[in-house]
């Protein structure tokens, strides 16, 4: 059996040699003349908007980011979920998502939102996080720190944003 696989392996490389000699010889510095920063882009944007198509991936927006395509894919293989936000839309974070989790994803999704539509150029998260709370059925998500399973939030539940209240 051992020689079987060494004849196999032996075989691999006979042919890895064989590809790269029929491969044209491209030196780096070819390579580099070949294509300017906006041909790459050119390139990498037709190659986004071909997966895009995808029906996984057909509900992101043409500028998507690596980040987005990845959060739908782990939303598919069940590896993420989408919290409803009131005001905002569906957010994707990992199962076992923090509320901190969940206030980064939120500001993502704000940000990549406001690029895309050129709406306001900065928000005070600090502010924000500061004046609102995020509440889910009546109860405050007040620490950063616990899971959103914890506070009994699943797939598709919906939070929404509710002024704090002043404190004298």
């Amino acid at each position: 059996m051992e020689e079987s696989s060494e004849g196999d392996a032996g075989g691999q490389n006979v042919k890895e040699e064989e590809d790269m000699q029929t491969m044209p010889d491209i030196t780096e510095e070819e390579d580099v003349e070949a294509f300017t920063h906006a041909d790459v882009l050119d390139i990498f944007e037709e190659g986004l908007a071909r997966l895009v198509q995808d029906p996984l991936l057909c509900d992101l927006p043409i500028q998507v980011t690596l980040e987005e395509i990845n959060s739908q894919i782990a939303l598919e293989y069940g590896q993420a979920m989408t919290v409803k936000v009131l005001k905002a839309d569906a957010i994707v974070v990992v199962q076992d998502a923090s509320v901190l989790d969940l206030k980064k994803a939120i500001r993502r999704f704000m940000e990549l939102k406001q690029q895309r539509e050129g709406g306001v150029r900065h928000i005070s998260w600090k502010y924000i996080w500061r004046s609102y709370n995020l509440v889910f059925q009546g109860g405050k998500l007040e620490d950063d720190r616990m899971r959103l399973k914890d506070y009994g939030i699943r797939n598709r539940d919906e939070v929404t944003f509710m002024k704090r209240l002043r404190r004298k």
